[in-house]
């Protein structure tokens, strides 16, 4: 037997050298990580997580990987177990409490106010950790107006987006701000809010499932579009906004898509989420992609030659998520074969990952053609000399494609569009870059135009 066997702390840290090579290292160091090695009975394996949140994504996401890992290492079966650190004396408890099991009191029973000893939040979603640009300044201003002053300016708070653009990480850091003046606050999913709501109806706890969401001071509510549906889970959750709504308590809720496309949600909630300030955060542009891979690195201890940074700013501009996975599998392949971080070993390491509109610079022509259809001109007006609003506008979105898409200079963009001068092109593609921090139609009109190239 081991040394690493009798000892729960060693056997771990073995554990996590494997698994560390088996995920992402945005994975590795948002769930496992800071996790510890806390007992071992020979049969039974008990993993130390730092908050209730992270023990259940690892039950839920990462049970299999854990307990083979762990069982290649001892060569028996294992059953795992996850712990939470008391905040208090820095032990950790036989099991944790989720929102979805949480509720056991009888009904009619008083719940206890959520916790305020502890934070289901991920130490990385912070404000100050948070990269600002033109794509989400405003969701950014809003956020922090909320976590300064909650329940008394936007009430509630609605961010949307596509998946990986911020929207948690504004929503956890507002959790932070606030839950760290001593304010109650319940940071859930809406499938965990719907799983909690059915428990509390099943085992007739609905009370206790009332009590412990109309207490807090703050509730963040991930995913609403998920209630899309689920009529039942649409009934609690409209009498609770309306409970914390009334006593001034704060709601914030994320979306994949504008509250007027939640159409199939009651007409009450959705006129009830309209009713508060409603934000979207757009794909960042290069230089917010550039400064948030500078500050990964920076993050990391690694020097990444400027060129790297935004060779991979441009290529990958759709998803956060994609941005920092790249950089961190770049950063990964480079530590592991000691080789100099450069855009050859880039090239190499994110070839299944690199967009490949970026990858190819689309052809001039097919943003022009794809402009022209969205905006229903013809390519020949486009490139004419034509100066309605309607064919301005195209124009002036060309440009900006041309620019983020095809990858072009200034004089190139001009000569594309019929020999526009260079500070016609400047001006046009500033025009639009300003515009979509405050022209939702102009931002899904160049979402949809970069659909449409993607699908080429």
């Amino acid at each position: 037997m081991t040394t690493a066997e009798h000892d729960p702390a060693a056997l771990w840290e073995s554990a996590l050298g494997q698994m560390q090579m088996r995920v992402t290292r945005p994975n590795y160091e948002t769930w496992l990580k800071e996790t510890v090695g806390v007992r071992y009975d020979g049969g039974e394996f008990t993993v130390g997580a730092p908050n209730a949140f992270v023990a259940e994504m690892l039950e839920q996401r990462m049970y299999s990987l854990i307990s083979q890992t762990l069982e290649g290492l001892v060569e028996r079966e294992v059953e795992v177990r996850f712990a939470v650190a008391s905040s208090a004396n820095g032990e950790y408890g036989a099991r944790y409490e989720t929102l979805a099991d949480s509720d056991t009191s009888a009904p009619g029973e008083s719940e206890p106010r959520p916790s305020r000893a502890s934070t289901p939040f991920n130490s990385r979603y912070t404000f100050e950790r948070f990269i600002v640009g033109k794509s989400n300044e405003l969701a950014h201003a809003a956020s922090m107006a909320v976590a300064e002053k909650p329940g008394s300016l936007y009430n509630p708070l609605v961010m949307y987006s596509d998946v990986g653009m911020g929207k948690t990480h504004l929503m956890q850091a507002i959790g932070h701000r606030i839950s760290s003046r001593g304010m109650s606050v319940i940071y859930s999913t809406t499938e965990e809010f719907t799983n909690a709501y059915i428990r509390a109806i099943r085992e007739g706890t609905t009370e206790g499932f009332r009590g412990r969401y109309r207490s807090a001071d703050v509730l963040l509510l991930d995913d609403v579009q998920f209630l899309i549906g689920k009529e039942q889970t649409q009934e609690g959750f409209f009498h609770t906004f309306n409970a914390l709504h009334m006593s001034n308590r704060q709601i914030v809720l994320t979306s994949d898509r504008p509250v007027s496309a939640l159409s199939l949600l009651e007409d009450r909630i959705q006129s009830r989420l309209a009713g508060g300030l409603v934000v979207d955060i757009q794909p960042p542009d290069i230089e917010t992609r550039i400064a948030i891979l500078k500050a990964m690195s920076e993050g990391a201890r690694q020097l990444v030659p400027d060129e790297v940074l935004e060779f991979l700013a441009q290529r990958i501009h759709r998803n956060i998520r994609e941005l920092e996975g790249s950089l961190n599998r770049v950063l990964a392949f480079a530590d592991l074969t000691g080789a100099p971080v450069t855009i050859d070993l880039v090239k190499r390491t994110i070839a299944d990952m690199v967009d490949t509109a970026a990858d190819r610079q689309i052809p001039e022509r097919e943003v022009i053609a794809a402009v022209a259809s969205h905006f229903g001109v013809s390519i020949g007006t486009l490139k004419g000399r034509k100066r309605d609003k309607k064919t301005s506008q195209a124009r002036q979105v060309a440009m900006y494609l041309l620019r983020e898409e095809s990858q072009l200079g200034q004089s190139a963009i001009g000569k594309a569009l019929g020999g526009k001068a260079h500070n016609t092109v400047m001006h046009g593609c500033e025009r639009i870059a300003n515009q979509l921090n405050v022209d939702p139609h102009l931002r899904r009109d160049i979402i949809n135009i970069r659909e449409a190239l993607a699908a080429l």
